[in-house]
């Protein structure tokens, strides 16, 4: 069998990789980020998701999975914060709203050279929040290191009131997509599945 390679460090992604009991390695990959000028949400997040599946150097018998998830607020898009103030001021806006997130997952098969993708769009809402609801969340951390600076499997799920879509892509990967792309492949996924977790 071909090995499997997460080209992310997010703990999430890892996660939801263990869920389906596949055993897989983590590499991770140093891309540009910049937003290239004329580029919408979708394509912005599915370039940066096949940068991914393309940059690391793996044995050529692998199966590289990668993917990308960009916050958009009314057209703006809401990457991750700098610091806490940052974080502040995103949570601040989303605040009430109902915002959308992209969120790209794209395979690479080595031993063909095949690289293939998919987006899928999600829509989440959330609840009017206090300054002292954004102070508590922020000073948990948990905002820092993530899109829009909030994290649907965690904390921020006290402030979802509700979402429309993929929620595994929300949490960072689709494993819907996931399915779909290793068929588009040629590859059996359920081969790789033979030990379910639950999380």
């Amino acid at each position: 069998m071909e090995r499997i390679i997460l080209a992310s460090k997010s703990p999430r992604r890892s996660q939801l990789l263990r869920m389906l009991g596949m055993r897989f390695s983590v590499c991770s990959t140093e891309i540009d980020e910049s937003l290239v000028e004329g580029e919408n949400p979708e394509s912005y997040t599915t370039r940066l998701a096949i940068e991914k599946a393309l940059s690391p150097s793996v044995p050529n018998n692998s199966i590289v999975i990668a993917a990308d998830t960009t916050v958009v607020l009314r057209g703006e898009i809401l990457g991750k914060p700098k610091d806490e103030k940052e974080a502040i001021l995103m949570l601040s806006k989303l605040s009430g709203k109902s915002h959308y997130v992209y969120t790209a997952t794209a395979l690479r098969r080595i031993k063909t050279g095949s690289v293939f993708h998919e987006c899928k769009v999600s829509k989440v809402t959330f609840k009017e929040l206090s300054e002292g609801e954004i102070e508590w969340y922020v000073r948990s951390r948990e905002p820092l290191d993530k899109a829009g600076s909030y994290g649907i499997q965690g904390l921020g799920s006290l402030f979802i009131e509700k979402i429309e879509g993929d929620f595994f892509a929300i949490m960072g990967l689709s494993l819907f997509s996931l399915r779909s792309l290793f068929s588009k492949a040629g590859i059996d996924i359920y081969e790789y599945i033979s030990n379910p977790q639950i999380l």
